[in-house]
């Protein structure tokens, strides 16, 4: 049947640019990560500067990413899942080859900001447009692909990182959003979306998801579950050379290194519980065995991880494997709203689980004068554990729930 064909392709190719667009939306939030020191010491920046001034380029960009969370969550949800996809996409690209031209550390945070912004929207778009096309019963094997497959941008970033000068890496990070933009050509929008558009109701309305007390709940709980992932990249391993002096390493690890492999580690980890998730036809199940996993490396990477580089680099990529839920995570975030909220919540929850990045580093930053650096980040480690594992039993089951539904 040519309509069946046709359906296939248009799914395959759904799954294929969300995957590669993923895959530079992580390039890019993490190629800072790695090109951190290098470039912020073309700048004339040394000792604490380093670790301060990339704290708060670091908060620009993920403020930039929960702005552009709640713009393109509500665009998405009024205008359509493709608009985000390929706005979001061009943003971020051109804010990317900006990046590789600042002459400023006052234009280096305008244009984080402004590549957080557009980062912001794509992998929302992405999971709620593959969420709408595939089978309810298979969609879970469509938002693993994806997860999977763009986790491993970080790895392309630490190796491009590694290789080339910080300007260079930038600007390759431009380049192949732009070309990502070309694969789009016959992408179609979500039936779903179009067939909600019909049913009279409100779309893209951020503020209903304040206004009733259980859907809030279900909102903040998503939220948390997802924050022990961007604890672990954006203070574990992004400060990894600052924490393994304080654990005592006499060669410190590298931030490249670091990352790559936690984002190895996370690309397993995200396709294993992606897979898992279906097999078990549980969400919940693989969330609460993975979140356990992480709180186990957690600890081991503060009792352990002093004792040589080797066993330090072996715990960030079993952290990277324990915390690999993320696949599950915008899975959920997906199916437990209704589709004239979905890319809102699909779109801010990611959004401000990286946001809370800012809030995170903050408070490593306002304890590390009172309990150390070591002390300061295990702090802050243990209590997104605690607030996950509480959230968590707000959360419905929703493996092969029908998402053709609009919320009151």
């Amino acid at each position: 049947m040519p309509g069946a064909t046709e359906e296939r392709r248009n799914v395959g190719l759904t799954v294929l640019v969300a995957a590669l667009g993923y895959f530079v939306d992580i390039y890019d939030l993490i190629l800072f990560a790695i090109v951190r020191l290098p470039s912020l010491r073309d700048f004339g920046l040394t000792g604490e500067e380093l670790t301060d001034v990339g704290v708060r380029l670091l908060n620009w960009q993920m403020g930039g990413m929960l702005l552009g969370g709640v713009l393109w969550g509500i665009l998405g949800d009024k205008r359509g899942r493709l608009t985000v996809l390929f706005g979001s996409i061009t943003l971020y690209s051109l804010a990317n080859i900006a990046n590789g031209l600042v002459t400023s550390i006052f234009a280096y945070e305008v244009t984080r900001f402004i590549a957080g912004v557009g980062l912001a929207g794509e992998l929302g778009a992405g999971i709620t447009l593959v969420s709408e096309v595939m089978h309810r019963s298979s969609r879970g094997y469509g938002t693993t692909v994806v997860a999977t497959i763009g986790i491993l941008g970080a790895v392309v970033a630490a190796l491009v990182g590694e290789a080339f000068s910080w300007r260079t890496a930038y600007f390759v990070g431009g380049g192949m959003g732009l070309v990502l933009l070309v694969v789009r050509v016959g992408l179609r929008e979500s039936a779903m979306f179009r067939g909600s558009q019909q049913r009279g109701v409100r779309h893209g309305d951020f503020m209903a998801l304040f206004t009733q007390l259980g859907r809030l709940k279900r909102y903040v709980a998503v939220i948390l579950v997802g924050v022990p992932i961007w604890y672990a990249v954006s203070i574990l391993v992004a400060f990894s050379p600052e924490l393994g002096r304080a654990l005592g390493l006499v060669e410190l690890p590298k931030p490249s290194t670091a990352v790559m492999l936690m984002y190895l580690g996370l690309a397993v980890g995200d396709l294993g519980s992606g897979l898992l998730s279906q097999r078990l036809r549980s969400r919940k199940r693989v969330l609460t065995g993975f979140l356990a996993a992480t709180a186990a490396c957690i600890v081991a990477y503060f009792t352990l991880g002093g004792r040589s580089l080797t066993i330090f680099y072996g715990i960030i990529l079993a952290l990277g494997v324990a915390s690999g839920y993320w696949a599950v995570f915008v899975t959920v975030a997906s199916e437990q709203f209704g589709t004239n909220l979905r890319a809102t919540v699909t779109t801010t929850a990611p959004n401000f689980v990286r946001g809370a990045v800012v809030l995170a580093t903050s408070s490593f930053q306002w304890l590390k004068p009172g309990l150390g650096v070591l002390g300061s980040a295990a702090t802050v480690g243990a209590v997104t554990v605690l607030l996950a594992a509480v959230s968590l039993l707000g959360l419905e089951e929703t493996f092969g729930r029908d998402l053709d539904f609009v919320e009151d």
